[in-house]
């Protein structure tokens, strides 16, 4: 299938007209002074375009030209660019700029290869200097491009770099210097890499859509009586996932109860966007100890009541376990401990486990229960890739295993196996070998409810086209009242 390029941009043209635009187009408006367009360019690798452009700022007041620039020592500059993505390394390539540029009379250069000679450029950097500063006829090829392209099947390629070859043999000359600020437009309002927004998208009837998984859109709904949806991820560090758009994700959801894992801070940690989701109210467990484990959950709906912890100090202290009461059921959210290096704290968390189920199982006597979270255990070896290799490893053995079995067998269901019973569905992968991309995982996060409520449950599944964290969130439909 063939697509109308000129028809497609200038749709995307017309949908992102008043949306933000990049942050380095935005400082090409400003000025177009080329240092200013190259460091900036430099910045906003791997960093939002809010801290891009903050930091950006900072810097350009305290050095508006590349002689102003090699007065500031490496300790200055990471000072000045921090929190931007790998806000070292961008200052050993701030730091080395302005000797670089001797050879070009302390001027940014406007061809390909004297671009690529200066510390920290790559093809997409240069390209977005020549078009940007330069008004010269180049193709920055950045994620947003190359998915984007790719997904309209326009290009069949691998990498930015194949994908910009492709573009100048085939991409019309008078869209080269545009593509970029469209695309990127495009692609963080509405073809977002999590959760494309396909269903108010203008492309969405003529788009292949090639690898593209459009977000689900839920009705979620404060009325206790109606079918709601729950959401479970672990977010290892709510800081760290915050930079990495989780405030949009939670939008994109548009869930009834949204339960976190590892959150890793204390609530006066945090930013008031986090705080403050808008139609939900926030409750927080986090451990004394601070940056470790921690558990929360947004509802929209205020709950009866908040149960903090299982009564224990040894492990309320590390901030695992949070409770809402609801009219008809509680809600359970748990991050068990990990076994550990060596299985150090196996014993420890045996014995979490045996507490937290007589926690549940008191709860469980009054009203319904939903226990979701990261169990921290593959129970079977459907449940993870590679189960012969991981067998005396932490969250495989098997006296973890065994525990999941009881726990199974006292009278709990893991919904999930109620309407998928195959292998190679996993929730987390190591950030280590490209796991995730090779499907190198385990199934370790759950929602579990008691036997009882087994009625109430009319979906379960597991979303691993959403990303941000080494888990992905897993999802249960519920009906929340008899």
């Amino acid at each position: 299938m063939s697509i109308d390029i000129d028809f497609f941009l200038t749709t995307v043209e017309e949908a992102v007209a008043g949306k933000k635009v990049p942050v380095v187009d935005l400082i090409a408006v400003q000025t177009r002074d080329p240092y200013k367009v190259l460091t900036a360019t430099i910045l906003s690798a791997r960093t939002k375009d809010e801290t891009t452009s903050e930091a950006a700022h900072r810097l350009f007041r305290k050095a508006p030209s590349t002689e102003m620039l090699a007065r500031l020592s490496q300790e200055e500059l990471e000072r000045l660019i921090y929190p931007v993505g790998f806000y070292r390394n961008k200052a050993k390539f701030l730091k080395a700029l302005p000797a670089a540029l001797e050879k070009y009379q302390g001027q940014v250069p406007d061809t390909m290869d004297e671009l690529l000679s200066l510390p920290g450029v790559g093809r997409k950097t240069a390209n977005l200097v020549l078009c940007v500063a330069f008004r010269k006829p180049a193709i920055c090829v950045d994620t947003h491009v190359h998915r984007i392209m790719n997904i309209w099947g326009y290009v069949d390629t691998t990498t930015p770099e194949q994908t910009e070859k492709e573009l100048r043999r085939k991409l019309p000359r008078r869209h080269w210097i545009p593509v970029n600020s469209l695309l990127v437009a495009f692609g963080q309002s509405i073809c977002r890499p999590v959760g494309p927004r396909c269903d108010i998208c203008p492309l969405d009837q003529l788009c292949p859509k090639k690898g593209v998984t459009p977000r689900r859109v839920f009705t979620a709904t404060v009325d206790q009586g109606a079918l709601q949806t729950f959401v479970s991820w672990n977010v290892n560090g709510i800081r760290a996932i915050e930079k990495k758009g989780f405030t949009d994700i939670v939008a994109d959801l548009g869930v009834d109860i949204l339960a976190l894992q590892e959150t890793k801070a204390q609530p006066d940690q945090l930013s008031e966007q986090l705080k403050n989701i808008e139609g939900y109210h926030a409750y927080w467990h986090s451990a004394e100890k601070k940056g470790y484990s921690g558990v929360a959950i947004y509802t929209r709906t205020e709950p009866v009541d908040v149960i903090e912890g299982i009564g224990s100090q040894t492990y309320d202290c590390e901030g695992r376990v949070l409770t809402l009461e609801y009219k008809d059921f509680y809600f359970i959210n748990i991050y068990f401990p990990n076994s550990g290096s060596e299985l150090k704290r196996l014993d420890f968390k045996l014995d979490f486990n045996r507490r937290l189920q007589i926690f549940v199982e008191e709860l469980a006597q009054k009203k319904s229960v939903v226990i979701c979270g990261d169990y921290n255990v593959a129970h079977k070896e459907i449940d993870l890739k590679n189960p012969k290799a991981n067998v005396k490893n932490a969250g495989f053995t098997p006296e973890e295993r065994a525990w999941m079995d009881a726990f199974l067998a006292a009278g709990f269901i893991d919904t999930f196996r109620l309407f998928n019973s195959e292998g190679g569905n996993y929730t987390w992968w190591s950030y280590r070998f490209n796991a995730r991309a090779k499907n190198i995982g385990w199934r370790i996060d759950y929602f579990c409810v008691d036997s009882k409520s087994r009625h109430r449950v009319a979906d379960a599944q597991i979303l691993p086209e959403i990303v941000g964290s080494d888990h992905c969130p897993v999802l249960l439909r519920y009906h929340t009242k008899n």
